[in-house]
């Protein structure tokens, strides 16, 4: 008999007025018109200048056992993969985990050092979240980006708490949290602030 599904847990990082990311994505700008160089750095300066005043927060980031994002976050490469593309993140990922990407396009799993592996998902996200819920078992399943997948999971009802790291700036265009998501009720279960994020914790409600 199988055991019970863990939590479907939304976790994303956005400024003030609710974007992800800015337009204009390149290889060489990951996170696009962001208000500074491209690379996503005001964004989640809380991860990377500040890690120990938010590592409960970065402890709950790496929690889940398997992991849902969108062909966008994974990389710029459209269409069909004609040419390599392995992640912005190197050959050791930080996910340690198999992590679902969301594609048009067929391609082999990508096995990368540290316990990362890459599967490509073709055929929508109720598929994916299935895969990664047998993969992770009894544990947590993260949706982690970018905003418009996240969207998705929300408008269909599959979110069950949704982790916010709110940046103190605003884009004012860009990808955005909610666009597209019929409204929703959520309860707040946890705020905390630090010097560079407030992170807000939701449940949402069915």
């Amino acid at each position: 008999m199988t055991g019970p599904a863990g939590r479907v847990v939304g976790d994303l990082t956005v400024s003030a007025d609710g974007y992800a990311a800015g337009h204009h994505q390149t290889e060489d700008r990951p996170f696009g018109d962001d208000g500074g160089d491209g690379s996503g750095a005001a964004l989640h300066a809380w991860m990377f200048d500040t890690p120990d005043e938010n590592r409960a927060e970065l402890a709950r980031l790496a929690a889940p056992k398997a992991f849902i994002m969108g062909r966008n976050m994974f990389g710029p490469v459209r269409g069909a993969w004609d040419r390599p593309w392995d992640g912005w993140w190197g050959p050791e990922p930080p996910f340690h985990a198999p992590v679902f990407v969301l594609t048009h396009h067929a391609r082999e799993p990508l096995r990368m050092a540290g316990g990362t592996t890459f599967h490509f998902v073709t055929d929508g996200i109720t598929a994916a979240l299935a895969h990664a819920r047998e993969a992770a078992g009894p544990a947590e399943v993260g949706v982690i980006g970018g905003a418009t997948t996240l969207n998705q999971y929300l408008a269909a009802g599959l979110i069950d708490e949704l982790r916010l790291h709110i940046a103190p700036f605003t884009l004012g265009t860009g990808t955005r949290l909610f666009d597209g998501v019929p409204p929703l009720r959520l309860d707040q279960l946890s705020v905390r602030a630090t010097s560079r994020v407030i992170h807000v914790t939701y449940g949402v409600v069915r």
